[in-house]
């Protein structure tokens, strides 16, 4: 969908919040990329627009919560938001 390369956080010793942080980032921006193009369509799918925004602000409010993440949770929420990105670009 995006012509952004995919990241990858595997192999990640320290870091994992930064990590999680990128993933979720490129996440969102996905996200966003996709409610602008919806937007802009002739006729706007205004239930598609709703299950974006939901996501986004999951993603954000995921985000939030690294604040007060271990190591260990910052690193899977990496992974999670790295697959999601990943399987977001293949649909």
């Amino acid at each position: 969908m995006s012509d952004t390369p995919s990241s990858d956080f595997s192999g990640l010793e320290g870091g994992e919040e930064e990590a999680a942080e990128e993933a979720i980032q490129e996440v969102v921006n996905w996200y966003n990329i996709q409610l602008l193009a919806e937007r802009r369509a002739p006729v706007p799918d205004e239930e598609r627009i709703e299950e974006l925004k939901a996501s986004r602000e999951a993603a954000l409010a995921d985000g939030a919560q690294l604040a007060t993440a271990d190591p260990e949770e910052a690193g899977r929420i990496a992974a999670v938001y790295a697959a999601r990105l990943k399987e977001l670009k293949e649909s």
